[in-house]
């Protein structure tokens, strides 16, 4: 008697593995049993660093304002309270870019928060 091979519904679940273990190197890539476990991985590391990208970039926004500030002669933290008490609202993806772009709009944004150097 033939072994069952489960026909086209398992096909498909195996291609769609696959499919998505497409760039994995080795077996990873070939081997059902061993690509399964590695996409389950893959894609608990790709739900888990969509949030982990945001404080990632949140922290790089923050550094690089801190550094404009202390150019400034202000530090991070007390410029970020002169611009909420002065009712600033620019966000830290703002800011940063700013500082990067326009130092000079930086300056005055620094000097509008009641911090003038």
């Amino acid at each position: 008697m033939p072994r069952v091979t489960r026909g086209f519904k398992a096909r498909r679940r195996r291609n769609k593995v696959l499919s998505l273990a497409k760039g994995f190197r080795g077996g990873k890539r070939r081997l059902f049993r061993t690509a399964t476990e590695a996409v389950d991985r893959a894609l608990c590391y790709a739900y888990r660093d969509r949030r982990v990208k945001k404080r990632e970039f949140r922290a790089l926004w923050i550094s690089r304002i801190s550094a404009a500030a202390k150019q400034n002669n202000v530090n991070y933290s007390r410029l970020i309270n002169g611009m909420s008490k002065n009712s600033i609202e620019l966000d830290r993806k703002v800011l940063s870019n700013l500082a990067i772009v326009d130092p000079n709009a930086f300056t005055e944004v620094v000097k509008a928060s009641g911090l003038a150097s």
